[in-house]
């Protein structure tokens, strides 16, 4: 067997791993308004987390505005409400971006929430070679599992790789997309198939940026990934290892990659979401546990738990907090952060490593097959696999084979008896006040200028980041730059599964 940090990295992309470094501490966090969200960043930095993680609201995630009749109901319920560069910078008030790590749940927008980053970094006076943090901006995960894609496949590729392309000049320590394997599991995929349509999605990636002309040993560096964390302790160890064996021979052998950073898997980990439950939510405190031992015995470099009142509603403060504990406690008092791979040479999680290995190469396979991944996704192959893997689950709950506890065994009649977080329904119209005072108060023909040169550019192929940035510094809208995208590329449908 390799010895930790090499190649194919089974055991991990360090040699030390986490005698060197421990993992960063995130905790995803966003809700309300910018002004709510950053007294919550602010309290968890406070509280000893490493790096923020934001989540944005549903209109933020599919290009609407809060004052959109599409977004009524919507605004700040999921994620905080971003509709302007005014916005983000309450988001981040006193907080330095070129001293903190952050990531940014965003997708189908992720080019306009980068641009309202930099913007705002350039407001603090900040290096951009200095911003440390990642976008998601994995958006054919979206057309798979989560829905909240705005363009077609093929533009939405287009604008991927400009965000690749800019960023190798601009922001080199940026990791320009988090490839989501999370989605694809909480969607009901088997831990198989979240290894398989993860690596098949960054496969089209790189073939899409070399496809544009961009070095696979330089961009290969800036890519990271985001798995869930299930129960089952050994199956995801195995995961993980298996995933970043795969991912270097695929880069190795099928992309000619050298560099053995751009060979190496890194990736963040989010405790999974489908595995709480709202009956007895003290319980998921338990469950957090173990799929955070799990990330970090197979290797994370980057962590989020979930709080035990995420069935029911977005965590509470006190929540937040026992979530972060739960990775300090393992950090700091279990002891598996002083050994690299303690657990490398057990055999049952080697044999289970090879196992999924294996099966996550048929797939891709298949996958390669039938036309590669965008035919997999426009045919729905892939969307039916995951529909049958979730019904399959859910029928093994149903029917007891699968035990939930407090749920098919071990139930209680009693209520959940905690403290949820309420939103309140009058931030959405102060929300909606405050985007419509930044468009009265622009300049107006410097921000239809800078409007025109977004549609311009994505006519014309020129990359779409520096015009996207141009116009949010202009103080143009999400929207407006989403709508300024939409005319030129259109929006896709759906077909139905």
């Amino acid at each position: 067997m390799e010895a930790p940090g090499e190649y194919p990295f089974t055991r991990g992309i360090q040699p030390t791993m986490y005698r060197g470094r421990l993992w960063t501490m995130r905790q995803y966090a966003g809700f309300g308004t910018a002004a709510e969200s950053n007294a919550r960043y602010r309290y968890l930095l406070a509280q000893g987390v490493s790096g923020l993680s934001v989540a944005f609201d549903l209109p933020t995630q599919i290009g609407y505005d809060s004052d959109h009749p599409m977004a009524a109901g919507e605004v700040g319920r999921v994620g905080v409400a971003i509709d302007s560069i005014e916005d983000m910078a309450v988001l981040f008030d006193q907080i330095p971006l070129d001293r903190v790590s952050t990531s940014m749940t965003i997708n189908s927008t992720a080019i306009i929430l980068l641009a309202l980053y930099v913007g705002v970094a350039k407001r603090q006076g900040a290096r951009l070679d200095r911003l440390a943090g990642t976008i998601q901006n994995d958006v054919l995960k979206e057309y798979i599992a989560r829905g909240t894609f705005i363009y077609p496949p093929r533009a939405s590729l287009r604008i991927i790789t400009d965000i690749f392309a800019w960023c190798e000049r601009e922001l080199p320590n940026w990791n320009t997309i988090s490839i989501s394997g999370y989605h694809i599991r909480e969607a009901g995929s088997t831990a198989v198939q979240e290894v398989a349509f993860t690596l098949a999605n960054a496969i089209a990636y790189v073939d899409a940026a070399r496809g544009a002309g961009l070095d696979v040993d330089s961009f290969g560096q800036r890519l990271s990934f985001f798995f869930a964390a299930h129960n089952d302790l050994i199956e995801e160890i195995a995961k993980f290892r298996a995933a970043r064996r795969l991912w270097a021979r695929i880069m190795k052998e099928r992309f000619g990659a050298t560099h053995p950073k751009a060979q190496q898997l890194r990736f963040h980990t989010q405790t999974g979401g489908s595995t709480l439950t709202a009956q007895q939510p003290d319980n998921n405190i338990v469950r957090v546990a173990i799929q955070a031992l799990a990330a970090v015995l197979g290797g994370t470099q980057s962590l989020h738990c979930n709080g035990r009142d995420e069935a029911l509603a977005l965590p509470t403060e006190d929540a937040a907090r026992i979530a972060l504990r739960t990775q300090q406690i393992i950090a700091a008092e279990s002891g598996v952060a002083n050994t690299v791979d303690p657990v490398g040479g057990a055999w049952e999680v080697e044999r289970r490593t090879d196992e999924i290995e294996l099966a996550a190469e048929a797939l891709i396979k298949s996958i390669d097959d039938a036309g590669g991944t965008l035919a997999a996704i426009e045919s729905g192959r892939i969307q039916r696999q995951i529909q049958d893997a979730a019904y399959a689950a859910q029928q093994a709950i149903d029917s007891g084979e699968s035990v939930v506890v407090g749920v098919n065994r071990f139930q209680t009649d009693d209520a959940p008896a905690i403290e949820l977080l309420r939103i309140d329904p009058a931030g959405e119209a102060a929300q909606a006040d405050r985007t419509r005072a930044v468009r009265a108060s622009r300049d107006r023909a410097a921000w239809q200028l800078a409007i025109d040169r977004v549609g311009a550019a994505a006519k014309d192929g020129s990359n779409l980041v520096p015009a996207v940035l141009a116009a949010v510094e202009a103080r143009a809208t999400l929207g407006e730059v989403a709508d300024a995208l939409r005319t030129v590329f259109g929006e896709y449908r759906e077909r139905a599964i």
